[in-house]
Order: structure tokens, then C-alpha cells, then sequence
């Protein structure tokens, strides 16, 4: 029978775009239909839950983001612990964040960037795809790590954003979402001065790291991978992540990947589980010490 992989956002936008391709390949490689259903809502735990309460089976998955590590601390509900009501299946890729500025900030650089920050203290608008998201909280870990204050703009996602950004209504953002500001980048609308991962991305090779230039050992990013109820046989499991590594190899799911600034990260099983656990602990700490919440 075909089975579901369950995407926690709104048809159309990035990570949905991601799932429906890795999809069609884990289709292809498993020869079974592979149906992607969108169940957006609550910072993603509604559709959490619904694959957490469906029969350790296979059939039922989830293409989660990082959300499934900060939603449950923002929304207070810790018995969607990650670690504890999921199989990891397989981790697809990293998509890091962008710091993109409006050209007509006086900064080419993130150096440049830092000390206007100091120079301004609480002058400059930062816009993010919404409170307690990932570019929301990264901005905080970098607001601590450089010593900078700035006023936060959330907004209902990166798309209800961009136009101010452009317009210079708000100054800058730590987008993940590359593929709708690189064209704005490229025509000089719009300015990327570093990115948030440990990496350089191939989209944007000659754009440096926070941690090489204003924040040693900055490393923060969105991810996407699959995983299943909790209690799925481990031979289910092994055959999936297989799938899905294989899935990564193909040149268009992987030129598609490159277009959206996201690295595919192949691996096993284990190595995502301990992915999740590690960044669900990072988040629930750092929700806790800044107070931020889903409102």
C-alpha cells in the first residue's frame, strides 16, 4: 500500500518543495507509491502527533525541520519530546540561514555589520519568519555571541517579510529560505553578508561563515530528515534510511538541494537520533533562558 509521508507546513513553501522530491526518488527506490499530506499547524506538532499516534508500521512518516526540536519547549508541551516518541528514519539535509541585509545598510561585510549593531544599539529591525522559529532563535544566539541588540519583527512566515526587507522596513534577516532572496542578491537588491553553519554553501561560495569572521564556533541551521512512530522494526528502519541515502545521490534531487543553499546529509538512523536529541536539548535550553514563546 502507499505510504505517507506527512509534512508538518503549508503546501508550496521550502521545505514542502523538499519533501514532494524526496518523495518521488523514495518512491522510486522503494516501488511504491510515496503520498506527501500537509498538516501545517502549531509550530508542527499537530502533524507530530499524528504520525507519532500512527501504527509503528512504516507506512506512516514524517519530513520534519528542526521544529520537531523547538516546538515542543515553545509551546510547552514536553511529551513531544523528539527523542522519546519517534523512530529516526534518515536525515536529508541541512538548509543553513542567511544573514541578508538591505543594500542601503552602511555594512559589506558581517564584521561591518557587527559594529553598527554596537554603534545602534536596539536601531536596527531584524525580521523573522515568526517568534520562537529558527531564525528567530538563532538571531538570539547571535545577539549573545557578539554582544549586539536589535529589535525582533516576526513575521508569519520569510514570504510576508521579504517586501519590507526590500523596502528597507526592516533592515535584515537569518533567512532559510535562499531560494526566494538569492535572485534579490544576485541584482544587488539585497546584500548576504554570512552564513549561520559551520560550512560554506555551494550557492553562495564566496559569502563567509559567522564563525570565521564575528563568531567563532557559530554553527545553527535548519534540517530536514524522516522518521517514524516510535517502536518501528529495525529492519523497516534500515530499509527506509537505505532508500532515502540512495534517494540523495540522484543528480536532480541533488541540483535541486544545491538550488535551495541545502546540503544533502546522508546517514544512519543512529547518527539523526542523535542529531535530534542533542538539538532538542540546545533549543529547550535556549527557549528557556530567553523566555521566548510561540505568541
Amino acid at each position: 500500500k502507499p505510504l505517507r509521508l506527512i509534512v508538518a507546513f503549508s503546501p508550496g513553501g521550502p521545505t514542502d518543495v523538499l519533501a514532494r522530491l524526496v518523495a518521488k526518488r523514495l518512491g522510486d527506490g522503494l516501488g511504491q507509491q510515496v503520498v506527501v499530506e500537509n498538516k501545517p499547524g502549531a509550530g508542527g506538532n499537530i502533524a507530530a502527533e499524528m504520525v507519532a499516534n500512527a501504527p509503528a508500521d512504516g507506512y506512516t512518516l514524517l519530513y520534519n525541520s528542526s521544529s520537531i526540536a523547538i516546538s515542543p519547549a515553545l509551546f510547552g508541551n514536553e511529551t513531544l519530546n523528539p527523542g522519546k516518541i519517534f523512530t529516526p528514519v534518515a536525515s536529508v539535509a541541512n538548509v543553513p540561514l542567511v544573514l541578508i541585509v538591505n543594500p542601503e545598510v552602511p555594512a559589506d561585510t558581517a564584521a561591518g555589520f557587527v559594529k553598527l549593531l554596537k554603534e545602534k544599539p536596539g536601531m536596527l529591525n531584524m525580521g523573522s519568519s515568526g517568534n520562537g522559529t529558527i531564525d528567530h532563535l538563532t538571531s538570539v544566539l547571535f545577539a549573545r555571541q557578539t554582544a549586539t541588540e536589535f529589535a525582533h519583527v516576526p513575521y508569519k512566515g520569510n514570504a510576508a517579510a521579504l517586501p519590507d526587507l526590500l523596502s528597507g522596513r526592516i533592515q535584515f534577516m537569518m533567512s532559510g529560505s535562499l531560494n526566494a532572496f538569492l535572485p534579490y542578491v544576485r541584482e544587488g537588491k539585497l546584500k548576504a553578508l554570512a552564513v549561520t553553519t559551520a560550512q560554506r554553501v555551494s550557492a553562495l561560495p564566496n559569502v563567509p561563515t559567522l564563525a570565521e569572521t564575528v563568531a567563532p564556533g557559530f554553527d545553527s541551521g535548519t534540517w530536514q530528515g524522516i522518521v517514524g512512530p516510535a517502536g518501528m522494526a529495525p529492519e523497516v528502519t534500515a530499509r527506509l534510511n537505505q532508500a532515502v541515502n540512495d534517494a540523495l545521490k540522484d543528480a536532480s534531487l541533488k541540483a535541486s538541494l544545491d538550488a535551495q543553499g541545502a546540503e544533502p546529509t546522508p546517514g544512519t538512523p543512529a547518527q539523526y537520533g542523535a542529531l535530534i536529541k542533542s538539538e532538542y536539548r540546545r533549543w529547550s535550553a535556549t527557549i528557556k533562558e530567553t523566555g521566548a514563546t510561540s505568541n
